[in-house]
């Protein structure tokens, strides 16, 4: 009794006739009439009624089918964990990325990854969020680190929260007290380095202002934060940029100070949820489910967050 047997015959019960069980199988109805044939021989009864325009089940038939059912099922499960095993040998998965991941648990999983499963490659592609949306969404991408989207992805779209961050000034080192925090009213006043308008970061400091009634004077839009800190440092004007990022407090000539009031956002681990899983990325999300236990949570049980900015 061989599995492609069990396939036609449970076509065949399925469809209520050999042609559309034929056209089902890729096959030619003859062949899918010999294999039942011999698996009725095979049994010693029929499995199948002949009426005139359709086929039905035999009490035999009846008898047989859960069987062959379990026997596909049980192949197919078989299959798919060994394919899943040499994926994971052998395969790979793109994960796209914005900056400043330095202070997320991204470096520490992807480092945990590599020592459990050296075979597989994972590629890191960087751009903006709503370019790596975009990637999750066509899948170019298998997954992507982002600015949490404003729109409700809920549907395709599964997320975990990394950071819950914001945003803070960068101004030159001896300008201002780094407890002294600025206000939009104040930064509306100045010429501002921040991100581009392809940034989801963007985003949330442009609805900043324009929920005061403030404008934004971007001179100079650049998503590279070290390269902001070099304009400010060449007195171009005032950047605002993420708080988990280290560059702006590594760096001696800037100091960072609160913008008040906060601007708030998260960045999330985001993949899609209305296709299969590769065995690579399901093996990086269960792995990440397993250690999160030994992560210092946040208030929702999630990772342990970027401290929160003064209230304001």
């Amino acid at each position: 009794m061989e599995l492609r047997t069990l396939e036609y015959f449970v076509a065949v019960a399925e469809e209520g006739s050999f042609t559309r069980a034929a056209a089902r199988c890729h096959v030619v109805q003859p062949a899918i009439s010999q294999q039942i044939q011999g698996l009725e021989r095979e049994l010693g009864e029929p499995l199948f009624e002949r009426l005139h325009r359709r086929v039905v089940l035999t009490r035999g038939g009846v008898a047989l089918l859960p069987h062959a059912r379990a026997c596909l099922a049980a192949a197919e499960a078989a299959s798919v964990e060994f394919a899943d095993r040499a994926g994971l040998r052998g395969g790979s998965f793109t994960l796209g990325t914005v900056g400043a991941l330095e202070s997320t648990p991204i470096p520490a999983l992807l480092g945990e990854y590599y020592r459990r499963h050296p075979g597989v490659a994972v590629s890191l592609v960087g751009a903006s969020s709503p370019s790596l949306l975009t990637g999750v969404r066509d899948g170019s991408l298998d997954a992507a680190v982002m600015a949490a989207p404003k729109e409700d992805l809920s549907k395709s779209v599964g997320t975990r929260v990394l950071l819950q961050d914001w945003i803070v000034a960068v101004v030159p080192a001896g300008s201002r007290a780094a407890d002294r925090p600025l206000t939009l009213d104040e930064v509306s006043r100045e010429p501002v380095i921040t991100y581009g308008p392809d940034s989801g970061v963007r985003g949330f400091i442009s609805d900043a202002f324009a929920a005061k009634g403030l404008p934004l004077d971007v001179v100079y839009a650049t998503n590279n934060v070290a390269l902001q800190i070099a304009l400010v440092v060449e007195n171009v004007g005032i950047a605002l940029a993420p708080g988990s990022s280290p560059a702006p407090a590594a760096d001696r000539r800037v100091v960072v100070v609160p913008v008040l009031p906060s601007i708030v956002f998260q960045k999330v681990f985001l993949w899609r949820v209305d296709k299969p899983l590769g065995a690579p990325l399901s093996a990086f999300l269960d792995m990440w489910k397993e250690l999160t236990p030994a992560v210092p949570p946040g208030p929702d049980g999630e990772f342990a967050r970027f401290p929160f900015p003064p209230a304001g």
